[in-house]
């Protein structure tokens, strides 16, 4: 596997245990946004973005400084995929914006985006995250669906691993 590093922004640790059991499996390292740089970026190969959501359907906090520094730096032939976190009960019309956004930042970067997944087994009335009928990336609740989010978790890497 290329280098690889996962990255991610959390304000209550749920979405930075996600992001290191997401690199251990991968093998890769694992970075808070708040640490990424444009050397870091440079330095990899794939990278792996993880956002919890919040409001309505926003990015976590310290991923707004993480996007400027994606969009500032060339992302052409590098390979991403994206997961997020979100409740589906108490934000079902936002599930897992964050990843959305995500998503709508680096669309154009000329960036492989990998990890789409499939909206059956969700519940959820509206998502940004949905594009063309798939979520962008791999969207978690560990809230009310903690026990799906191990299975998730490994059937997205395994479907991730060969391209990375």
């Amino acid at each position: 596997m290329k280098k690889t590093v996962v990255v991610y922004g959390s304000s209550t640790g749920t979405c930075e245990a996600i992001a290191e059991k997401i690199g251990a499996k991968l093998g890769a390292e694992v970075i808070n946004v708040q640490d990424l740089s444009t050397d870091v970026v440079a330095a990899s190969d794939n990278l792996i973005l993880g956002t919890s959501t919040w409001g309505a359907g926003e990015l976590q906090d310290d991923w707004y400084d993480g996007l400027n520094v994606l969009k500032g730096t060339d992302l052409t032939g590098k390979t991403i995929a994206l997961f997020g976190c979100g409740d589906c009960e108490s934000y079902g019309d936002t599930f897992v914006g964050g990843i959305g956004e995500l998503y709508d930042g680096i669309k154009q970067s000329g960036a492989h985006i990998i990890g789409q997944v499939a909206t059956d087994g969700y519940t959820f009335d509206d998502s940004s995250a949905v594009v063309d009928g798939m979520f962008v990336g791999l969207p978690l609740d560990d809230v009310n669906e903690d026990d799906k989010t191990d299975a998730r978790i490994d059937a997205w890497v395994a479907e991730i691993s060969p391209s990375l």
